[in-house]
């Protein structure tokens, strides 16, 4: 069960990287978008990223020490679906230009879930 973990940690924390990086950076089309289409403010922007980076070192410091990557992994499902309400207050889902972006949280939300469970039943 820990390699499967271990394998779900890694790929969940390089996901969440790659996603809250620019983010935090404040670079590239989603941060640029984020605060013109959805209309958040450039700090929710960078608090955002800054805790998808936190939940990555979570999970990879997490396969270490369980406790932290389950927190990790559940920190990020619950922004996950704090994603799914912007995105749906925005009306992204109803738009097919905005919408296979959108559909990147739900994708992500049972990523992160079995990540949890996995880790708590490594240990």
């Amino acid at each position: 069960m820990y390699v499967t973990a271990a394998i779900l940690s890694v790929l969940l924390a390089l996901v969440t990287l790659a996603a809250g990086a620019p983010k935090t950076l404040l670079k590239g089309d989603v941060s640029a978008g984020l605060q013109s289409h959805m209309g958040l403010s450039a700090s929710l922007v960078r608090f955002i990223g800054l805790a998808e980076v936190a939940a990555a070192v979570g999970l990879i410091v997490g396969l270490f020490w369980q406790p932290l990557g389950i927190a990790a992994a559940i920190g990020f499902a619950i922004t996950m679906v704090g994603a799914v309400g912007f995105h749906a207050k925005a009306g992204d889902y109803a738009d097919p230009a905005t919408r296979g972006n959108a559909m990147a949280p739900f994708f992500l939300i049972p990523l992160s879930v079995a990540t949890a469970v996995t880790l708590g039943l490594a240990t």
